[in-house]
């Protein structure tokens, strides 16, 4: 067992809280966290929040006494350490700033996407992707010196292409009512017909991700949503998991089958990604990320 528990220093709620974690694997920190009767709702990310009157009955049970730094430190060089911009939570401001400067009239168009990528059900298509594909446009666009700046009608089919999401559902039936719901909120604010045809043309690629060799929208938009595949082997599986988690209805046989298929699919896209930048930043790695998973999902 590698439960680690840092000192009882941090205040909040008129107490103070220790960090709880395990080096290993969440599955261990929550088997930990449950025997020990730790509720669900204390677990952030990575790690359980226990109030201080709980830390020597922790460390009776087994979970090993270490200062914060060092807490941090084996948590990181274990992989779970969830960085801050994977931490849907935390990302609020910086996404109803990013709405502000694109659409500053139509703050309750932000707080409806906001909302919708905040519900319950989502594990992966969260606010943390949101931020990402959002972060990946901006750098595939610094990356390309030629290129100029990002569409509007680009950034807002980032906004809106997973704002419809059931999964389960038939396969592109999320894209499409995605579009849908672009093309009947962006046309009541009051965008022309040839950007809100433009936002919901782009939402719609992203089910195949395939754009055409000159569709240079299409591309900027397919590889930022890609972005992920492309992470460190860290990231990369903390993706993998949280897809799992989003599929939890779905027997293990029957995931393991479907995930297959859907990583084979992305093997077979040639190119993967279209832009020069995308290829240089992510492309090897994601092809060695996909093949690992593959092998993990394969008996």
């Amino acid at each position: 067992m590698a439960i680690l528990i840092d000192s009882p220093i941090w205040p909040a709620h008129g107490t103070v809280f220790a960090h709880l974690v395990s080096t290993t694997s969440l599955a261990e920190l929550h088997g930990f966290a449950a025997a020990a009767g730790i509720p669900e709702r204390a677990f952030d990310e990575d790690h359980y929040d226990v109030p201080e009157r709980r830390h020597a009955e922790l460390v009776g049970l087994g979970a090993l006494e270490v200062t914060g730094r060092d807490l941090a430190r084996k948590l990181i060089a274990s992989g779970l350490r969830v960085p801050a911009r994977e931490r849907a939570k935390a990302l609020d401001l910086p996404l109803r700033q990013r709405w502000s400067r694109l659409m500053p009239a139509r703050e309750d168009l932000g707080r409806e996407l906001l909302d919708r990528w905040s519900e319950p059900h989502r594990r992966y298509h969260t606010r943390a992707h949101l931020f990402a594909v959002l972060t990946a446009l901006e750098t595939i666009a610094d990356g390309d010196a030629s290129s100029a700046p990002v569409p509007r009608a680009v950034v807002l089919a980032a906004w809106y292409h997973d704002a419809v999401y059931s999964a389960g559902g038939a396969p592109g039936q999320d894209e499409e009512d995605s579009a849908r719901l672009a093309e009947h909120r962006l046309s009541a604010a009051g965008l022309g017909d040839a950007e809100v045809g433009e936002v919901a043309r782009l939402v719609r690629l992203t089910a195949a991700h395939a754009p055409d060799a000159h569709d240079v929208a299409g591309q900027l938009v397919c590889d930022a949503d890609l972005e992920v595949l492309g992470r460190d082997p860290h990231g990369y599986r903390r993706y993998a998991a949280r897809v799992r988690e989003e599929y939890a209805h779905v027997p293990e046989d029957a995931f393991r089958a479907g995930r297959a298929a859907v990583l084979e699919q992305l093997l077979g896209l040639d190119p993967l990604f279209h832009t020069p930048a995308a290829r240089q930043l992510w492309l090897a790695r994601a092809r060695e990320n996909m093949a690992a998973e593959l092998a993990r999902l394969r008996p």
